[in-house]
């Protein structure tokens, strides 16, 4: 086993040591003074707190400036639990956003239809006078209820509060229906509280670690990846489940090559022979479960022999690795993931990896699921928010009872008019979010875009969704502004803050300001009575034993734990809250909604002749399609690839490094084509792309035409029956060796 030095390295790298090209270096000559040389500090150099909006780790770090004040690198604070002092090469990356010439400069109006980017540009003013007047005309026709936002990352806070305040709930961010949503339902079924974010894994004291598609180590989950390091040096053993030779899968003991759509087959195989084996934690299953007879009989058929005709796995390697975990138990994790949407049965295949978790014994227990804490922040006081008339779930009776968030798709389908719709929303506020990349079915996100009376994009970059807003915003870089308080959970609760280290570039405005702007001119200014954004984190910190002074100073502030109830303590009698009080095998939940109450497998559809699972992820240096315009970490990967198993690519005739096109069983062909992977390290029925790339925008100088987007490919959405979560890995595609005829003439 190779130590965590042979691992992928979390960079330490400045903004200075990754642009050594001559495109990224270019930035800095252009728009501000180059890097000063060497690796020391300036003597005048000074630094201010942030933490990284590249990613939702947001780990808190230290900007440093050069004796001209111009912003050098950001680099990890050694107090932060989420980073320990590094940056991965996406946070060292930040400044490149900072001084990219392609960001959005001011405020711009549309002056013709939807779809062709044709703006005028306008001043703040104007821009806000007409988004109010707007909203205002169809809360008196319509009711505000039909104005919904849909937002990710931090600014999405204060536009919350100002629909809140509106008198809309409907609130969603896309990363619940399209990432996470089954895995948190999946949780609360099972031991009454979802798994969080970031995630409450154990892992740098966990013996045995399983990956199940998670890709620790490309999707560089900061805190996880170096735990992981850390675990890896002390012995632990790693399983990865994965169509693909995956960096995980490198370093793992055990790679089990599945065939994809066949998960719930393995994970139930995994609970039948560590219950038949007697392998579980009798003790723990005792005292703590619910419904373990149920359990047991239901999975009596569900041998390894039974999962090997499904998965293509020997049935040794099935029993040799649950051995492994049983070994390790409880300190064991079978790793619930981030991007859990697959193939519609997401809710129950989380449940199936939950339920292995609780027969393990490692919820609540060390190298397992610790319990997280927090500090509360309390909100500045403001008047109650009124209760809205409607809400998202009206378009959908009796349906999606157990989602416990806004699904982004949901106010999609209930933006399209139907006679059976009471209400359709008239105006989108849509806040750091691409929902061209971020919404599958882009027809049918398209369809609703087009129903709207307004749409407003906030966002630092002209991205896809940009060109059909109606009025844009440019919000100024997570560098130059305040924002929340970062009260994430972790091991100990602690608190960061994020202040301005420049001024704002060009005419650029922080979300905060927006929205108290907008809250004026709707008549609710007594929601966002505060005079200045330092004001308010100045009384919040107080109320929680800081101050903004403080906070200037240290950036992070880690505080004891309430109670020491990290894990469960021995013979600790414990409520969970699920019906039963315990953790629930047999979920009465899922019962009561009409439901399978244990996972059961169900076969999935297989790819036409000629055609291959479209599978996607994530790459070290990129998040998701927001930084592949980055100076800084487009030379670390300009551009994605198609992995394709040799034996595929010498039928086809396709050569390693080739441009070829990826075509899907609906027709559509991918705008760009895409650099052919010829490689062992995936399966035959597979073709692998990791995501983000293939922008439209031409004003995305360095990433337009750069790769191909997975996002235009996923055309089928298998929606998941318990919770609404959006299915995209039920697609397939072909090869072809040209683009289409009317791409090819223009």
């Amino acid at each position: 086993m190779r130590s965590r030095r042979d691992f992928i390295r979390i960079s330490g790298l400045g903004a200075g040591g990754l642009a050594i090209s001559a495109s990224g270096l270019g930035v800095y000559k252009n728009l501000a003074s180059s890097p000063p040389q060497g690796s020391e500090l300036s003597v005048d150099t000074t630094r201010t707190p942030t933490y990284c909006e590249i990613c939702f780790w947001k780990c808190a770090g230290w900007v440093y400036k050069n004796e001209e004040g111009k912003i050098w690198k950001v680099i990890g604070n050694d107090e932060d639990q989420h980073s320990n002092g590094r940056f991965c090469p996406r946070g060292t990356g930040g400044p490149g956003m900072y001084y990219d010439e392609d960001r959005l400069k001011t405020p711009l109006i549309r002056t013709e239809e939807r779809g062709k980017q044709v703006f005028r540009e306008a001043s703040w003013e104007e821009a806000l006078d007409y988004i109010a007047e707007k909203i205002k005309g169809i809360a008196e026709e319509h009711g505000p209820e039909c104005t919904a936002l849909l937002t990710h990352g931090s600014g999405g806070k204060y536009f919350g509060n100002l629909l809140k305040a509106f008198g809309s709930a409907s609130i969603a961010a896309p990363s619940y229906a399209q990432c996470r949503g089954p895995r948190e339902v999946a949780y609360h079924m099972t031991f009454g509280e979802g798994v969080g974010s970031p995630e409450r894994t154990d892992i740098r004291d966990t013996k045995c670690l399983v990956l199940i598609g998670s890709h620790l180590g490309e999707n560089m989950h900061n805190g996880q990846v170096q735990e992981m390091s850390d675990a890896i040096d002390k012995g632990a053993s790693i399983i990865t489940v994965d169509p693909r030779y995956s960096i995980a899968a490198s370093k793992s003991k055990y790679w089990l090559p599945i065939k994809p759509a066949t998960d719930i087959a393995l994970l139930m195989a995994w609970i039948h022979v560590i219950i038949n084996e007697e392998w579980y934690d009798k003790e723990y299953v005792e005292k703590y479960t619910y419904g373990f007879d149920q359990l047991k009989a239901h999975v009596q058929h569900m041998t390894p022999e039974w999962a090997y005709g499904i998965t293509t796995l020997e049935p040794d390697l099935i029993r040799k690795s649950a051995k492994e975990m049983a070994n390790a138990a409880p300190a064991v994790i079978i790793h619930p993931g981030r991007h859990v949407v697959w193939y519609g049965d997401d809710t129950q295949r989380s449940r199936a990896m939950a339920i292995l978790n609780a027969l393990l014994g490692s919820w609540g227990r060390r190298g397992g699921f610790y319990n997280p804490e927090k500090v509360s922040i309390p909100s500045w006081p403001h008047p109650p928010y009124p209760v809205p008339g409607r809400t998202w779930k009206d378009a959908y009776p009796d349906q999606y009872n157990l989602a416990y968030e806004t699904l982004a798709s949901g106010i999609c389908d209930a933006t399209i008019p139907t006679l059976s719709k009471a209400c359709n929303f008239k105006a989108w506020i849509v806040n750091g979010t691409n929902l061209i990349k971020t919404i599958p079915d882009t027809e049918k996100t398209l369809q609703a875009i087009q129903e709207l009376e307004l749409m407003v994009v906030i966002d630092t970059m002209p991205m896809a969704i940009t060109g059909w807003a109606d009025v844009v915003l440019p919000e100024c870089t997570y560098l130059e502004r305040y924002d929340t308080i970062r009260d994430s959970t972790h091991r100990k609760p602690a608190i960061a803050l994020r202040m301005p280290a420049a001024e704002p570039m060009y005419n650029t405005k922080p979300a905060y300001w927006m929205a108290k702007e907008l809250a004026n001119r709707l008549g609710l200014g007594e929601y966002f009575s505060w005079n200045t954004i330092e004001e308010m984190l100045d009384w919040q910190l107080k109320q929680v034993g800081s101050s903004l002074e403080e906070m200037q100073r240290i950036g992070v502030k880690t505080f004891d734990r309430t109670y020491d109830d990290l894990y469960f303590q021995k013979d600790q009698d414990m409520e969970f809250y699920t019906n039963t009080g315990k953790i629930e095998l047999y979920s009465t939940a899922l019962a009561a909604e009409g439901f399978d109450p244990m996972p059961k497998y169900t076969a999935h559809e297989e790819p036409p002749p000629g055609f291959y699972r479209l599978n996607y992820g994530r790459a070290p240096s990129h998040t998701f399609g927001r930084t592949a315009n980055n100076a800084l970490l487009k030379d670390l990967m300009e551009e994605n690839t198609a992995w394709i198993n040799p034996k595929v690519a010498g039928e086809w005739g396709i050569e390693n490094g080739q441009y070829i096109w990826l075509e899907n069983q609906d027709g559509i062909r991918s705008s760009f084509p895409i650099r052919a992977r010829v490689t062992e390290r995936i399966r035959w029925d597979s073709v692998y792309m990791v995501h983000g790339f293939g922008h439209t925008n031409k004003k995305l100088s360095r990433a337009y035409g750069k790769g191909a987007s997975d996002s235009e490919l996923i055309t089928k959405v298998h929606l998941d029956p318990i919770m609404g979560g959006t299915a995209m890995r039920g697609n397939f595609v072909t090869f072809k060796f040209e683009p289409k005829e009317e791409e090819a003439a223009s």
